[in-house]
């Protein structure tokens, strides 16, 4: 139950609250503690009996120096362990734009919460890598980004005043809880394809929102008409794209080609790589993807039926974009900030074949948003998993028999 430690230690006392057992929260603590060269003993600890029942612990934390105390309660805040002896956070005001001061408080993607004149305030629109941004006089607290930073802003720095909340295991049976986090291409994809069926069923039902994150595999695979049922059925609200899954669903809702590969016969077509780009300009011309559809100029595919059903999309753009599309932000800070703001009410986010926008958008998604990721490469969900995305479960599967399946068992479910 103890470590040892020298009287001469530097010590301060934290606590945990929760589900500090089967969310293995207790062991992650001590192993941070331990490996950085620190000392614990746990002076109190309550188990709960039931499945139902949180558990608290008192540990002591013991270190040779204060610099490597402090560092050690930095490390094991992330994981929800808070001083007892609680101080307001500290605020230091940012002395230019664009950037944090020194020392500021890096933010996880775990719910937290700020002391201020002695009473927590919940930190808004959590995600990681940001700043917390606060404004006493409305006794608000929010993350920030840092280029969204403007002189003057009040900023914590440090870890003091600061506690987060862990994600911990569910008293019931969890979505996907069978899958895990771990990848593996042997998990049984018919009852992860259902469970995923149920989650948009019941994101549908309670008036939330779901997130697609979806790459140009979609329709290259021959899936565009999988995910057009599933924006025609409402069970997507939000789609995140490039300018190239826009681009080669349009060159097959004009030319029946993608990538200048006919879509039915499966063979090149004459001249048909040029098609992606006289699809490109064929838009541009009209004034847009929205216009296109209102001239009747566009009359089907996955964007088309994004604006029929009211779907908000944001194309965020690339160094390698044909074009692009007018759709398409170009500006990444402006795509960034609009993929924050339609975010607001997602509960569910499902990624398909996209490497570069999952990641990025798991970057910004807080971590009690439910993320699947499909794809045939494994290496996608490890690199969710690695930079902190550690909610995402993934299924390693091509693309097309996921969708089709997916369409299936809403069909067949639908029927019941």
């Amino acid at each position: 139950m103890a470590a040892n430690r020298d009287s001469k230690d530097h010590v301060q006392t934290v606590e945990i609250r929760g589900h500090i057992i089967d969310s293995l929260i207790l062991p992650k603590v001590l192993d941070v503690i331990t490996s950085r060269g620190g000392a614990f003993r746990i002076q109190n600890i309550a188990i709960g009996q039931a499945r139902s029942d949180p558990s608290h612990a008192l540990i002591e934390v013991s270190a040779a120096s204060e610099e490597q105390l402090r560092d050690i309660l930095e490390q094991i805040a992330d994981h929800g362990a808070v001083p007892t002896a609680t101080h307001d956070c500290r605020l230091v005001a940012a002395d230019m734009d664009g950037a944090f001061p020194e020392g500021f408080y890096s933010t996880t993607n775990q719910r937290s919460e700020i002391r201020l004149d002695g009473q927590w305030l919940a930190v808004d629109d959590q995600e990681m890598d940001c700043g917390v941004l606060v404004e006493p006089a409305e006794r608000r607290a929010r993350c920030v980004p840092m280029c969204e930073v403007r002189t003057g802003d009040q900023l914590v720095v440090g870890h003091t005043g600061v506690r987060v909340f862990p994600e911990q295991r569910a008293t019931e049976r969890q979505m996907f809880e069978f899958m895990g986090s771990a990848v593996s291409t042997e998990k049984p994809k018919g009852l992860a394809v259902r469970e995923i069926a149920r989650e948009l069923q019941r994101t549908r039902g309670s008036q939330g929102r779901v997130l697609l994150v979806g790459g140009p595999a979609i329709v290259h695979t021959g899936s565009t008409e999988h995910l057009c049922h599933l924006i025609r059925g409402g069970y997507i609200q939000v789609l995140f794209a490039g300018n190239a899954l826009a681009t080669h669903d349009i060159e097959q809702a004009l030319f029946g080609t993608s990538l200048g590969i006919h879509m039915e016969r499966g063979i090149p077509t004459e001249e048909g790589h040029e098609h992606h780009l006289r699809a490109i300009n064929r838009i541009r011309r009209l004034g847009g993807i929205r216009r296109a559809v209102e001239t009747g100029a566009l009359t089907s595919g996955v964007m088309y039926e994004c604006v029929r059903n009211n779907v908000d999309f944001v194309l965020a753009g690339s160094i390698r974009d044909d074009g692009p599309l007018p759709e398409v932000i170009t500006d990444v800070l402006v795509a960034q900030r609009e993929m924050r703001r339609q975010l607001h009410g997602v509960t569910f986010c499902l990624m398909i074949a996209t490497t570069l926008h999952s990641i990025a958008v798991g970057n910004l998604l807080p971590a009690w948003v439910k993320v699947v990721c499909v794809d045939i490469n494994p290496s996608t969900v490890i690199k969710l998993n690695d930079r902190g995305s550690f909610q995402t479960v993934g299924l390693v599967t091509d693309v097309e028999p996921f969708l089709r399946s997916l369409v299936l068992e809403l069909e067949h479910t639908a029927s019941v």
